[in-house]
């Protein structure tokens, strides 16, 4: 790679950690992940939008900081442009929440084993009115969907290839709805994040598939509600996957493998349990 070529990869990715750090539109104020100051010892993680959203960073990453210290900086993006990220050699770990791309990340080589960390769950969420009659399907997502598509009410999907959107696409799979091929006229895609996916779905009194940590955080509900849960497809998984160092020797291996111990390791573990809003757990740990 020439050096020019170096230069723009490193503008870019300065220019995607400014991204991330700034706050989503209209949410409440939640913890921050920590910015390195100028000489300290640090990772890049890549992760998604919904960890860094939900506030959960703001609270384990210091955690982290003060039990090694390492500081890390994330670069918040979905699940797909998360793992290219760190295909290109510009992280050092990934903490993402798409398995079955995961799986490919790690059968590619770019990554070490994946290890499972946490879950929680993805919620359908929609206008108060449900005037496509949602609440109706029970636990049963994939029904929803169907009832939705039919209504011609307004649904947003995220469309970033993040693991949210990965999961929407096997819903509307299951409800026998190809979204790719023929989207239904009212379907939006915003190639966001979760926090502007809501933001854009409370504007237009919309339904929207959201994971649950997100959605607690999230402030600028208007009509919005929670309007099915439940169902076992809702899972919702994240792992953690050191960068293979022999395929980017220039990774910080060592650093990004002592995170991925910590945050799998009692401490870790505990830390992700205690985070909460308003009293309501956002993260469940099970790397055991």
């Amino acid at each position: 790679m020439n050096s020019v070529s170096r230069i723009a990869r490193r503008f870019a990715l300065r220019l995607l950690l400014a991204l991330a750090a700034a706050p989503a539109l209209a949410q409440a104020p939640a913890p921050r992940s920590p910015e390195p100051a100028a000489g300290e010892r640090f990772i890049v993680m890549a992760s998604t939008t919904s960890t860094e959203q939900s506030g959960l960073f703001g609270h384990l990453l210091p955690a982290f900081k003060a039990a090694t210290g390492t500081a890390v900086r994330v670069v918040a993006l979905g699940t797909g442009q998360a793992l290219d990220l760190a295909r290109r050699g510009d992280a050092d770990v990934v903490f993402v929440h798409d398995p079955v791309a995961e799986a490919a990340f790690v059968a590619e080589g770019h990554g070490l084993e994946r290890r499972p960390v946490m879950y929680n769950d993805f919620v359908l969420v929609g206008p108060k009115a449900d005037p496509a009659g949602a609440r109706g399907a029970g636990q049963d997502a994939a029904a929803a969907l169907r009832r939705i598509a039919s209504s011609g009410a307004a649904f947003v999907s995220r469309g970033d290839r993040s693991g949210t959107h990965a999961a929407e696409l096997r819903l509307w799979q299951a409800a026998g709805i190809d979204v790719a091929a023929g989207k239904p006229s009212q379907y939006r895609a915003c190639g966001c994040g979760m926090g502007p996916a809501l933001n854009m779905a409370s504007a237009l009194d919309a339904y929207v598939l959201a994971d649950r940590g997100t959605w607690l955080a999230f402030r600028n509900r208007g009509q919005l509600r929670v309007l099915l849960e439940g169902d076992r497809r809702l899972f919702n998984p994240y792992g953690v996957i050191v960068v293979n160092p022999a395929r980017h020797p220039h990774a910080k291996a060592t650093l990004a493998q002592a995170f991925a111990d910590w945050v799998v390791s009692p401490a870790g573990q505990a830390a992700i349990a205690a985070y909460r809003i308003g009293g309501e757990q956002l993260f469940f740990p099970n790397a055991n």
